[in-house]
Formats: structure tokens, C-alpha cells, sequence
């Protein structure tokens, strides 16, 4: 069978300001163009097909009439909810999704027999997969844990959730004659980001080994970090990364969705088929008269400047690049004040840096300090 493996879309992505929806719009086209050429059996996207939890309806028709394209493509379509969607939101879609032959799943929910997904290509062979929506840790870990446990203990707890959770939706891999799938929204031990994620969603001390996936699996469509890579583990494990770069972290990225034929008796084998209708996303620096030089028509450009900072200096830059979606002044330019700052602290009492901070601050109201103290010498007496 054929699986063409997508994920991360965010639909509704603004950067630095600037609405992304054509873009969007072009790279979902070339997605569906491809699925067209490539006849995939099965269309996997997991997770983060929008970029925020409230999207627009615009937004929703966006992502609603690609996954009916990719269904009228022949191809049945699953589709997981990530830590960037609203599960519930999703879920309040599957009468629609039902209707128009699409798996929507948007969170976990107690039917788990729900997250097992049966098939059989046009060619009679057997398919099943396992479609694990984003779990967050918050539900997880229960509360109560989280007073009781240390980091690494919480971590290791959300993995072997993880594990248990996907061990028992697995179950029937065990029996023969069936290509076995996943598909799960989780940052991987070892893997790589992509640049671009938010540090706070991407939390990589939640990070799961590969080890929770079976031996007897076939292929592991994951989505989550947004780079294109392949995890070591006891089976085939993959990102398919996300089909158009979503922030200047990310202008390294080579965009594009997986097609990966595989078999009961058939190792999977995955190629990797670029997206290039999104503009490039590029970092350019250097002096004014350096920048006048620069000719990147096709590419939103984040401007590092190499001039003394003055008023205007923005707007000549922008002028001369319309296309600078961020200016700023190189980091090189600016001078390290570290160990000035650490010169002046030193020797100075934590009573006196407080001091100073509320005088910066123009903080005069009558009290704070005479608290701090109270706080500090609680602190202090206890060590």
C-alpha cells in the first residue's frame, strides 16, 4: 500500500504580521496535486492543522476543503488532532468529517476503541492504524503527581503513559496479515526541531523514547517538530515536517510531504517529495549599501543591520527591501554590557540591587521595601 504523510500545516500562521492564507492556500493545492500523481491508499496528517486553538472560518474552510480533495483523490484520509488545535473543536467536526468519508480524530476520548482505524486498499490488503491525537501532560500527570514527583519522575511518567496507552490500541498488531500503523503528535528522544516551534508546546522534557512504539509496527507517521527526519527505533519512525516553513528558525528546512510504500511482507520505503509554493523565508545582513544589493524578490527577509542604530533606519530598509519582515541591528553591532552590568552588582547587597531596581522602575510606593526585607530575612533564616 501507499501512505502519503503530511503534517503540521498550520493554517491561519500569521508572521511578524503578515497573513500567510495565500500561501497556504498554494501549498495545500501543490499537497493535493501530489496526492493526485502519487495515488496514495491512505492520507495521514497528524496534527497541528491549524496554528491556534480559535481559528478563523476562513481558516476552517481552508483546512475542511483540503482534507475533501485528498478524499475525493480516492485515498481514505486520517487526521489527528496537535498540541496546536483544539481537540473538542475537532471533535465537534466528525459529523461532517463521517459524512464526507474523513477519520477526524481531535482528542483522546474513553471509547479508545475509537483511535483504532481499520482499512483495506483497492487491492485487498488489510490495514490498520492506530491514531493518537496530542496528549497533553497537564491530563497525563494527574495534579496531584505533580506535587509529589521530580522532573525527571513527571517525564518518565508521560512516557510510560504513552507507552501503556499505545501498547494496549496496539493490541491486534500481534495477529497476522495486516499492515500495522501509527500515528501520534510527540516530540521524540533524539530527534531534531525544526526551528520554528514554540519552546513552551514543544517541551522537550516531555520528549518520549521510541521504544513505546512495537516491534510489529510498520510504519510511524508522526507529526510535531517540523523538520523531515527519521527516528531511530524498532520500527520505521518518522516526521514528515511541515509542508511550508513557519518561522525564520525554520529557512533551512527542505519542505516537502513523504510517500512511503509499504507491505505485510514489504519494508516500508519513504521518499520525500518537496513543496515549494510557500515564499522561502531568508536571513540577510550586512550595511545599507551591502543590503541595496540584495535581490530576493520570491523570499520574506529578516534584516540584520550592520549600521549605528538611528531613527529612520527601519523605514529606509524596509523601502529599499519590501519584503523585510523583520529589522533589526546585528547582534554584532551591539556591545556586550555583561560584565559591566556584573562590575556594577558586585560587591552590592541583595537589599541594595532591589533598591535600584525600584529606583529604575520610578517605584517609590511606600512599603515595598520594608516588605522585601520582611521576605528576605524569611528566606534567609531558613537556610
Amino acid at each position: 500500500m501507499r501512505i502519503l504523510h503530511t503534517s503540521d500545516w498550520h493554517v491561519g500562521k500569521v508572521l511578524k504580521g503578515r497573513d500567510r492564507r495565500e500561501e497556504h492556500t498554494k501549498v495545500l493545492a501543490q499537497v493535493i496535486e501530489i496526492a493526485r500523481a502519487e495515488q496514495p491508499d491512505l492520507v495521514i496528517v497528524a496534527g497541528d492543522l491549524y496554528d491556534t486553538a480559535a481559528p478563523t472560518a476562513e481558516a476552517t474552510r481552508l483546512v475542511t476543503r483540503a482534507l475533501t480533495a485528498l478524499r475525493n483523490t480516492g485515498a481514505r484520509v486520517v487526521a489527528i488532532g496537535g498540541n496546536h488545535d483544539n481537540g473538542q473543536a475537532l471533535d465537534a467536526l466528525r459529523p461532517w468529517a463521517d459524512a464526507a468519508g474523513i477519520e477526524l480524530r481531535g482528542s483522546v476520548r474513553d471509547n479508545l476503541g475509537d483511535l483504532l482505524i481499520e482499512g483495506t486498499t483497492g487491492d485487498g490488503e488489510r490495514w490498520r492504524l492506530v491514531a493518537l491525537p496530542f496528549l497533553s501532560q497537564r491530563y497525563a500527570v494527574r495534579a496531584a503527581e505533580m506535587y509529589n514527583l521530580t522532573e525527571a519522575e513527571a517525564n518518565q511518567t508521560y512516557a510510560d503513559l504513552i507507552a501503556r496507552l499505545i501498547g494496549k490500541l496496539s493490541e491486534s498488531f500481534a495477529e497476522p496479515g495486516a499492515v500495522n500503523l501509527i500515528t501520534s503528535h510527540l516530540t521524540m528522544v533524539g530527534a531534531s526541531t525544526g526551528g520554528g516551534e514554540r519552546e513552551a508546546h514543544t517541551i522537550m522534557g516531555y520528549a518520549v523514547p521510541s521504544t513505546v512504539f512495537p516491534q510489529h509496527t510498520h510504519y510511524v507517521a508522526l507529526g510535531h517538530l517540523h523538520r523531515a527526519q527519521r527516528v531511530l527505533g524498532p520500527c520505521p519512525v518518522r516526521y514528515s515536517g511541515s509542508p511550508l516553513a513557519i518561522d525564520f528558525g525554520e529557512e533551512e528546512n527542505v519542505c516537502s510531504v513523504a510517500i512511503v510504500d509499504v507491505g505485510v511482507d514489504k519494508a516500508a520505503q519513504t521518499r520525500d517529495v518537496p513543496v515549494t509554493s510557500a515564499l522561502t523565508l531568508r536571513t540577510v545582513r550586512g550595511t545599507l549599501e551591502q543590503l541595496a544589493t540584495v535581490n530576493l524578490p520570491e523570499a520574506w527577509l529578516r534584516v540584520l543591520v550592520r549600521e549605528v542604530p538611528r531613527p529612520g533606519l527601519r523605514e529606509d530598509v524596509q523601502e529599499m527591501l519590501p519584503n523585510a519582515l523583520e529589522v533589526r541591528i546585528d547582534p554584532d553591532m551591539l556591545p556586550d554590557r555583561t560584565a559591566a552590568r556584573a562590575a556594577q552588582r558586585a560587591g552590592r547587597s541583595p537589599r541594595e540591587l532591589f533598591g535600584d531596581y525600584l529606583d529604575s522602575r520610578g517605584n517609590a510606593e511606600e512599603g515595598v521595601r520594608e516588605l522585601f526585607d520582611q521576605l528576605y530575612d524569611e528566606v534567609s533564616s531558613t537556610q
